[in-house]
């Protein structure tokens, strides 16, 4: 029972119609209910006779019991009886406080997330959702209307929500208006309701089960989402009131306003139909809602007023759309589980047609212009609609999923392939592009693959309790998903099923009904069981199994598909235009479609196609890639058809195979074709109309006329013809003959004349003579019938008619001779062979005439020659000259001349170079014989190379051989004829001292005809020194090389001599030279007066026994030595000797090592002399030393004792001292002993537990890491590797990852860089030793993205742009993002690059780089523009890349390449490929010499010479014209006599193979002529194409020819060389306006930065300012702010905390106060927060919780009231802006004094929210005054601080510990700002930065410019002087060439037979 303390009740006294007396609030507190009624009774005056009931706001009778269970605010009715008329209205007072889950879920979900999709529906279908639900349980008809009254005439825009459902009580509305008060908890204390708690309605077919108003927030969000103000009216059965509850967003905020209870307001309990509280003209409709009432016992309405405007807009202009959309959310609440049947299929479902109440929800829109209504359930486009009636079978199922028995119903409907189209429906709602699957694309377009353009959509779309959830679909499940392999029906048919999975309120959705939370997850548990439904029942089968039997019956029964048969291959097509689609087409031969069959060979008839088609089937295609095994089952496809007749045709033609007429006959079609075939030409008629006729095969000399010709052409009727017939509508095609005549030469064949005919009605196509055949060899006449537009010489595959005629030319006589090319240089002596060509008078070789005697001649020489040969070349063989020449590396040049009498010209003379000849003999320096040379002497010879006549001679690489005996053979290089060489020193062994001979060999290896040369050496003996001895003169004992001598440690061998012998085993006299050269290894102190006597010094024996000694005494640096060794021998015992074992002992451990013990002489020798009962008498003594493990054994090897088992137990490292006694001897030693086994780590380098670092930065401190033992004693064992581990998902440059630790045991790991998503990692250090692992420390870092790092570019731009060769990029916006995903502004700009080729890296391509431009006012900063940057203007792929250098900070970005196809621009003229140059021609006979054009390719290209002709068909049309003169006359005619001709141009494209003028054609001697080509297009293009012009010379002579060749060449040079200057001078003036232009901004910006530096900080800077003066300034700036900020001030000592994204850091650090005062009372009031952190959301506050272990207090300020973020009321002294009294003491708020250095926004509410309104006054006297005065003006006064340290709380209190602050000292206080003058001067040494940057760039602008120009100005001084001399030199060449030529007279020659005025200007 709850307790009546403190509780009211209002009463309302409705007893009497009328009654308007207000309501009495009656206190409660302490009574029982019939003390209630006592005092009830009294207060109203209620008679003791007179009955009454006391009721709810819902009529229940109060009672006891009833009476308490009553809230605090309740509201009753005092009534006669319970069912009474509320005749007046009441006002009920009411809660609505959010219920707790509002907090506890509030992040969980979110409401209205739409997916890019308008959210209007789904806040409808919120409202829906509680209509129905109010409906469930009505016996009638179950009606939602939906009203949208957009017309002025009924007041204000409304959206109604109005059902006939159950309605709602007065406490049932108040509880609709407590936010996320679900049905579950209207049952729990507060929110019981009389009208009975919630219970889970059973289950019904499909869960239609109505319970979908759920969680007590849709209603409200819904409401408030569509307008600003809400009235709910609603009426209960149970009750004869209306209740109405106002909520409005201006409600809510005038209570904030005014500090009320903010979710607090009253019912308005009225009578049905009252209206009277209606008084707004704009609410006039609410009277006829209002009026409605009395037709209803129950309903329930909900008024939206305020509309957002934008709703409004979308309501009415899309009514079908969010109709139709909740048509689908309701679809089978509105036709029933079976859904939308009308017009469907029937289905093989036998689901119960139980059928729900009738639901009609009905829409009304009321427009000003317009009314309409809909029914939802009229709605037949929705998609569950569409759905259903595309469906042609069904497939049921049910999934359980355990634990929770959640039970799901789902439905596949499946949609057949019909032909060429799928049947699968459409969303109405998706977005309008081109869908294959759903038929969009025009049939007589190719049809793709399904499986390629589809992307594969969800299959089920999900109801929950009847209701769609619009944004969760299932995909698929395994069951049912698409094989792998092994699939008994096309892959295609897995996209043809939709499907609908129905549940129950068991699978959670979230508040705003969008998305289910775990339906997928569950339903794909592996615990899931999914059985077949058939007729209604569970079936217990294979569910897998049943799905593909019904999908495989569904396919073969329903699906419509065309056949393919016969793969053929997959091609790729060029005709269609979508380049993704030209691949891959697959093709077969053969089809059946609906049940005919079609083949290739076939002939088929087109049906709808302009013009009708008949033809062959060539193939059929099918898009994608198909198996070739099989037959393929295809949607639609084309036929490729080759049309006939191929005649008239000559192409194929693809078509749908919809245009198939299947209804022609083959006799149809072939009678059409005949038709058709009878018009072609058939063949030639060839006359030769002046009876000179070439037989076939006939031979001519060269020169013959050949012609003239008359041909005509005949079909097979023989009627001559020169058209082709037309085809249809066609335009006619002419038909032209032309003449090709055809030299066969080896090579191939070669086309040298090819003309087309004249054409004449009367003499039908007639050519001209030819009289130039001059070249040799066999012939063809070509006559072939061209078409005369396309020159195409076949018509529909078949070869046009043709004639041939073979012929050959043969050669004249000889009469002239050319002496062939002889080898490069001649030999003396060598023969050769001359060859002599003779020719004929047209240049043709010809047979040497016989019995010619040629002669030869050289100058300076002897020439002889053997015979002479005559084939067909004469050849003088073996060819000889002698003679003296020059040495052979100096050129030797003579002419020899040959003559042959009897020819036209009957010698010529060539030039040869002579060298000497092959070599012959050699000749050897000395020449005296034998040579004598005294042993170990060297010999220098001469060797020379000699031809036959003594000319010295070489050949390359020559060298000759020297063999001495004894030594091995050198080479001696001979190349420049004589070569030297000095043999080695010559050592022999002379027996006795007598000299020997040796026989020394020379010659030419590679010459084998040089006889060998022999010379002979006499060596003679030396008087070297040989040999020495050594004595010991006393024993006379001679020491032997190498002797071994035994001999006393430590003693002296002395008395020792030695002597010398040389080669003659003569004793040498030691002489003071001799002495000199003596070298003793044992001394370097010898006294040479003694080594003068023969005497060597004493030998000091070594002290070390057992190591022998090497001696020796060496003569001559070593060359001769003598040598001995002595062994040392041990002396007596003198002391003990210990020996250490290496190692080191370690703790705990036994030593690894033995120690040894010995007996050793005075010099430390071993004696051998222990013996094994020695070991008893040793004793072993040392500190910490373990004595039970000791062990001594003796070594019977070594006479030793060896003592083992040596452990120190305890102690530090360090030496330890141990002593061996034996006897009288004793030896003490210290033994290291180092710390025990490696057992942890620990960290030594001072680094906290926790740690933060900025994404991209390494961590300034390195991590030591300390070895330790058990001992923790420091352990140095290297062997120890310590390796430092973290997540693999963080990213960190380590100097080293492992490393074994130093000598000192430690390892230091420097984290330069740490990178990796943002979050906590745990570093750990791990040891391993022997492979066992060591435990060590772990450090926590948490990764803080740099929000300061650029990471990345991205760029913005029009990816449908098209680019043109020389128009302008589109723009492209390039944004720096940092390490936060942010954009960022960086100092350094972005540059732009684009280059050549496809590649990443411009290798060989100079890349092209622009910078970016400056923002507009209304662009954003953090963007970098690029705009009218130009197209490169030549055409091909480019990479446009963007670059961000950042070299300061080591920062490299670059974007993604972007590659673009640079298109041409539009045609502009008809240029070649590659220009020819000026040609001269002449009427010669010579082709050659007429030639104007030869293999010249002409291009249609843009203004650029980019090719811009594809596609662009037509001819190019040429002529000849005069340049001076508009006149025909005397203009040279093309070789068929012609004044004009035409060429093919195709695809932009025209060849020129030849082009030449005639023989003898007409033409003014020295004049220039143009050759004009101009193009003719069809169809025509915009605009105009220049023709390309081409000019030459005409000569009437070949020798002028000559002349002007070469006059025409050197003004095309000139030309060339004009257009490079002009061109040099063009980049030179660019490149200085670019440099003025550059030096301009520079300029500016500098002076700007200047007079702003002067008005603002008074800055005495002039134009002349240098660099070193703004230096001077900026430092002394720079000086001043560093003393400024060294100088001491106040600082907070609390420990600083990491700042990141979301870290504000701690409270202490935020602000600065400028008062010491101040600072100290502020810091005392809040001292407990002082060091609490600030962050700016819940995560970053959760995790330094985390980090901390909870011990860390956080601020997050998303936390903080709202109520904070305001800004503070005036102090309480000023109330509406009247100061009400005159305070003392200078008031303020603490708040205020604060000086925030970063984040003021948040820091300024983190203060609020510590503060408050606290205020700050000098004094307590003040303070309390203030307090006194505000109190009397009944104001709250907050806490106020004083600047002496007291404080007066809100209460009132002061005095005392706890209100008096303690000394500054023992206080962590605020910090003291900087001065203001500190601020000032660092903008101005900023700006003096800024202007020293601009000054520094403008200074070296100036000097790189004048640099340049220095450079440049000779450059354009020398291009300017060469330009003059080159224009100069180019008139010259005009005047020479405008200069008419001598001309020589015509001898005999033929003319070319056409009349011409040549001969009359010769006459002149």
């Amino acid at each position: 029972m709850q307790s009546n303390l403190s509780r009211r009740v209002c009463v309302y006294d409705r007893r009497f119609e009328g009654s308007k007396r207000k309501e009495e609030w009656l206190v409660t507190s302490d009574l029982d209910f019939k003390s209630f009624l006592r005092i009830l009774s009294e207060t109203f005056s209620v008679p003791l006779h007179e009955a009454f009931v006391l009721v709810t706001t819902e009529r229940t009778v109060l009672d006891a019991e009833k009476y308490s269970q009553l809230q605090d605010g309740a509201t009753l009715y005092l009534m006669q009886r319970e069912d009474q008329t509320l005749e007046v209205p009441t006002e009920e007072l009411i809660y609505f406080t959010p219920h707790h889950d509002t907090v506890v879920e509030s992040g969980t979900y979110k409401y209205y997330d739409s997916e890019g999709k308008k959210a209007l529906p789904y806040a409808l279908a919120d409202l829906v959702d509680n209509s129905l639900s109010a409906t469930v349980n009505n016996a009638a008809g179950r009606t939602i209307e939906i009203r949208m009254l957009f017309d002025e005439s009924y007041g204000k825009p409304a959206v109604i929500v109005w059902d006939n459902g159950c309605g709602m009580t007065s406490k049932q509305l108040n509880n609709w208006a407590v936010y996320k008060l679900s049905k579950f908890n209207k049952e729990n204390g507060r929110f019981a309701s009389d009208q009975g708690n919630y219970s889970r309605p059973g289950h019904v077919c499909r869960s239609l089960n109505s319970d979908i108003s759920y969680f007590g927030v849709g209603g409200k969000q819904a409401a408030f989402y569509i307008g600003k103000t809400t009235r709910v009216i609603s009426k209960s059965s149970s009750s004869p009131d209306v209740h109405e509850l106002i909520l409005s967003k201006a409600l809510f905020e005038k209570k904030e306003k005014n500090k009320e209870d903010t979710y607090s307001t009253t019912i308005y309990n009225r009578k049905p139909g009252e209206s009277s509280h209606i008084t707004k003209t704009v609410d006039r409709f609410l009277r006829d809602l209002i009026t409605e009432e009395y037709d209803h016992q129950s309903f329930t309405a909900v008024v939206i007023t305020d509309v957002v405007k934008e709703h409004i807009t979308f309501l009415k202009e899309n009514f079908e759309v969010w109709t139709r959309q909740l048509a689908h959310i309701y679809h089978y609440y509105l036709h029933g589980p079976n859904g939308n049947i009308q017009g469907a299929v029937p289905k093989s479902s036998t689901l119960d047609s139980e059928q729900i109440s009738k639901i009609n929800i009905l829409v009304t829109l009321k427009t000003k212009k317009s009314s309409c209504v809909v029914n939802l359930r009229d709605i037949g486009t929705d998609l569950q609609s569409l759905y259903i009636k595309a469906a042609v079978s069904t497939f049921e199922f049910r999934a359980c999923t355990n634990p929770e028995a959640g039970i799901v119903e789902g439905i596949l409907r499946y949609h057949p392939f019909l032909y060429d189209k799928e049947t699968y429906p459409k969303d109405p709602d998706a977005q309008d592009a081109p869908d294959v699957l759903h038929g969009d694309v025009e049939e007589n377009e190719y049809n793709t693959d399904i499986n390629a353009q589809k992307q594969k959509k969800p299959v089920f779309e999900c109801y929950w309790n009847g209701r769609l959830i619009p944004y969760t679909t299932v995909q698929d499940f395994d069951w049912c998903s698409q094989p792998s392999k092994g699939s008994k029906v096309p892959i295609e048919c897995y996209n043809r099923f939709s499907g609908v999975l129905f549940t129950d309120d068991t699978f959670k959705v979230t508040e705003n009904k969008l998305t289910f939370i775990d339906l997928e997850q569950k339903l794909k548990n592996k615990d899931t069981i999914f059985t077949v439904v058939l007729k209604g029942q569970n079936q217990r089968t294979n569910l897998q199994k049943e799905f593909s039997q019904w999908l495989q019956s569904c396919h073969e029964k329903f699906d419509k598909q065309v056949k393919f048969m016969n793969y053929q291959g997959t091609i790729s097509r060029n005709d269609i235009p979508t380049k993704r689609n030209q691949f891959p087409w697959t093709t077969f031969s053969k089809i059946e479609w609906d049940g005919k069959i079609y083949q290739a060979g076939d002939y088929i008839k087109s049906l709808k196609t302009a013009p009708i088609y008949n033809g062959k089937v060539n193939r059929f295609l099918l898009f994608g890639t198909h198996d070739h095994e099989g037959h393929v089952y295809g949607p639609g496809g084309q036929v490729e058809i080759n049309l006939e007749p191929k005649g008239l045709y000559d192409k194929a033609k693809i078509i749908p195979l919809s245009k198939i007429d299947s209804n022609a006959t083959d006799e149809e079609i072939k009678k059409s074709i005949n038709n058709d075939s009878a018009k072609l030409p058939d063949k030639l008629e060839v006359t030769w109309p002046k009876g000179n006729p070439w037989p076939d095969n006939a031979t001519c000399p060269a020169g013959t006329v050949l012609g003239p010709i008359n041909v005509k052409i005949l079909n097979k009727k023989g009627d001559s013809m020169s058209c082709l017939p037309s085809v249809g509508r066609g335009v006619l095609k002419k038909l032209s003959v032309v003449l090709r005549l055809v030299h066969h030469v080896p090579k191939g064949d070669q086309e040298i004349l090819a003309v087309e005919a004249d054409h004449s009605p009367k003499w039908n196509f007639w050519f001209k003579e030819i009289g130039n055949i001059l070249a040799l060899g066999k012939y063809t006449l070509h006559l072939i019938t061209i078409q005369t537009e396309t020159k195409a010489n076949e018509f529909g595959e078949r070869r046009l008619p043709h004639f041939k005629l073979r012929f050959t030319i043969k050669e004249d006589v000889a009469n002239q001779f050319d002496v062939a090319a002889i080898g490069s240089t001649l030999r003396i002596g060598v023969p050769f062979n001359i060859s002599l060509r003779f020719k004929d008078r047209h240049g043709h070789a010809v047979e040497p005439p016989p019995d010619l005697k040629p002669t030869l001649q050289c100058s300076g020489l002897d020439v002889t020659y053997e015979q002479v040969e005559c084939r067909n070349i004469m050849y003088i063989k073996n060819v000889k000259v002698k003679g003296k020449v020059r040495n052979h590396l100096e050129p030797n040049l003579h002419d020899l001349k040959v003559t042959i009498d009897g020819l036209r010209e009957h010698s010529k003379t060539v030039t040869i170079t002579v060298l000497p000849g092959n070599p012959h003999s050699i000749q050897v320096i000395p020449k005296e014989n034998p040579v004598e040379v005294e042993n170990g002497s060297t010999i220098k010879w001469s060797v020379m190379v000699q031809d036959e006549d003594g000319n010295p001679t070489a050949t390359p690489k020559m060298t000759a051989r020297c063999v001495v005996p004894h030594q091995p053979p050198a080479n001696i290089n001979c190349m420049a004829g004589i070569g030297e060489y000095v043999s080695k020193p010559i050592n022999l062994s002379l027996t006795h001292g007598k000299p020997q001979s040796l026989q020394v060999r020379f010659s030419v290896p590679s010459q084998k005809g040089i006889e060998e040369v022999t010379r002979e050496v006499l060596v003679l003996p030396s008087k070297r020194v040989i040999r020495i001895k050594i004595y010991e003169k006393d024993a006379c004992l001679e020491l032997k090389n190498n002797e071994k001598i035994d001999w006393m440690a430590g003693a002296v061998l002395g008395n020792l001599y030695f002597m010398l012998y040389d080669e003659g085993d003569r004793e040498v006299p030691i002489t003071a030279e001799v002495a000199s050269k003596i070298k003793a290894n044992w001394t370097g102190n010898i006294d040479q007066k003694e080594l003068m006597k023969g005497k060597l010094p004493d030998v000091t024996v070594p002290t070390k026994a057992h190591a022998d000694q090497f001696y020796q005494v060496s003569y001559q640096d070593q060359s001769v030595t003598a040598s001995f060794i002595i062994v040392p021998i041990p002396d007596v015992p003198a002391g003990l000797k210990v020996i250490l074992p290496k190692c080191i002992a370690r703790l705990g451990e036994m030593l690894p090592g033995n120690i040894i013990l010995e007996l050793v002489d005075r010099y430390d020798n071993v004696t051998k002399t222990l013996k094994p009962s020695c070991v008893n008498e040793i004793i072993v003594e040392g500190e910490d030393l373990d004595q039970k493990a000791l062990k001594l054994k003796f070594e019977e090897s070594s006479c030793s004792v060896v003592v083992t088992g040596v452990r120190f137990i305890s102690g530090t490292p360090g030496s330890r001292e141990m002593s061996f006694t034996f006897g009288d001897f004793t030896y003490r030693t210290r033994l290291k002993v180092a710390a025990g086994i490696p057992a942890k780590l620990t960290l030594i380098s001072g680094q906290a537990q926790f740690m933060n670092v900025l994404n991209g930065h390494g961590i300034p401190t390195p991590f030591v890491i300390q070895l330790c033992d058990q001992w923790d004693n420091p352990s140095p064992d290297q062997r120890v590797v310590v390796k430092i581990l973290a997540s693999s998902e963080l990213n960190m440059s380590i100097n080293v990852s492992s490393q074994p630790v130093n000598a000192e045991g430690q390892a230091s790991f420097t984290v330069t860089c740490v990178s990796g998503p943002k979050g906590s990692y745990a570093l750990n250090f791990k040891g391993i030793f022997k492979k066992e692992p060591i435990p060590g420390p772990s450090v926590n870092l948490t990764v803080l993205p740099d929000p300061n790092k650029p990471v990345s570019l991205e760029v913005e731009y029009d990816k449908r742009a098209t680019f043109i060769a020389g128009e302008l990029l589109p723009a492209f916006l390039v944004t720096v993002m940092s390490d936060e995903g942010r954009p960022i502004i960086t100092r350094q700009a972005v540059s732009m690059q684009y280059w050549k080729g496809d590649s990443r890296n411009p290798g060989s391509n100079t890349p092209i780089e622009f910078q970016c431009c400056e923002p507009k006012e209304n662009e954003k900063k953090d963007i970098f523009y690029f705009r009218e940057k130009p197209v490169p203007e030549h055409v091909g792929k480019y990479t446009i890349q963007f670059f961000l250098h950042d070299p300061k900070n080591k920062i490299t970005l670059c974007s993604d390449p972007i590659l673009v196809n640079v298109v041409a621009n539009r045609p502009m003229k008809l240029a070649p490929e590659n220009p020819p140059p000026t040609q001269v021609v002449s009427y010669s006979e010579d082709i050659a010499k007429r030639m104007l054009v030869e293999n010249m390719t002409l291009m249609i290209m843009d203004q650029y010479g980019n090719p811009a002709g594809q596609g662009l068909n037509g001819v190019v049309k040429i002529s000849i014209e005069n340049l001076n003169s508009a006149s025909r006359e005397n203009v040279p005619l093309f070789e068929d006599k012609s004044i004009n001709c035409r060429i093919k141009l195709e695809n932009g494209k025209a060849h020129v193979s030849n082009l030449a003028i005639m023989k003898k054609s007409p033409g003014v001697h020295g004049v220039t002529y143009m050759v004009l080509f101009r193009p003719e297009i069809s169809p025509r293009i915009p605009g105009s194409l220049d023709s390309y012009e081409f000019h030459f010379s005409f000569s009437n002579d070949e020798e002028n020819q000559k002349i002007h060749v070469a006059l025409c060449r050197k003004r095309d040079a000139v030309k060339d060389a004009i257009i490079q200057i002009k061109k040099r001078q063009t980049q030179h003036t660019k490149l200085m306006e670019e440099y003025d232009g550059l030096l301009k901004k520079l300029s500016e910006n500098e002076a700007n930065l200047r007079n702003k530096l002067r008005n603002e900080w008074n800055e005495d800077l002039t134009e002349n300012t240098s660099i070193e003066m703004v230096d001077r300034i900026l430092h002394e700036k720079q000086l001043e702010a560093r003393s400024i900020w060294n100088t001491p001030r106040r600082t907070c000592k609390i420990p600083c905390y990491s700042k990141g994204p979301d870290v504000i850091g701690k409270v202490g650090h935020l602000a600065y106060v400028m008062d010491d005062f101040e600072a100290w009372v502020i810091s005392w009031h809040i001292r407990g927060d002082m060091d609490c952190i600030v962050t700016t959301t819940y995560a970053a506050a959760k995790e330094i919780l985390r980090l901390t272990n909870g011990k860390q207090q956080i601020l997050p300020i998303e936390g903080i009231n709202p109520s904070y973020k305001r800004p503070l009321l005036p102090l309480p002294h000023i109330q509406n802006g009247r100061v009400l009294f005159a305070p003392r003491g200078n008031p303020r708020y603490a708040a205020d004094v604060l000086i925030y250095p970063d984040n003021r926004a948040d820091c300024e509410i983190v203060f609020r929210t510590l503060l408050g309104r606290t205020i700050l006054i000098d004094d307590l006297d003040s303070a309390n005054h203030y307090r006194q005065s505000v109190v009397r003006c009944n104001v709250m006064c907050p806490t106020i601080l004083t600047k002496q340290g007291e404080r007066v709380s809100a209460s009132g209190k002061f005095g005392g510990a706890q209100n008096k602050a303690p000394p500054m000292h023992q206080l962590e206080i605020f910090g003291a700002p900087l001065p203001e003058h500190f601020s000032s001067l660092q903008k101005n040494i900023e700006h003096l930065k800024q202007y020293r940057v601009a000054l520094e760039k403008k200074l070296q602008q100036i000097k790189e410019q004048n640099d340049t120009f220095s450079i440049l100005e000779p450059k354009i001084k020398k291009n300017r002087e060469s330009l003059g001399i080159m224009d100069k030199q180019l008139q010259e060449i005009e005047i020479q060439l405008a200069t008419p030529l001598k001309r020589v007279h015509d001898s005999g020659g033929e003319t070319s037979g056409i009349t011409t005025k040549r001969a009359k200007l010769g006459s002149k």
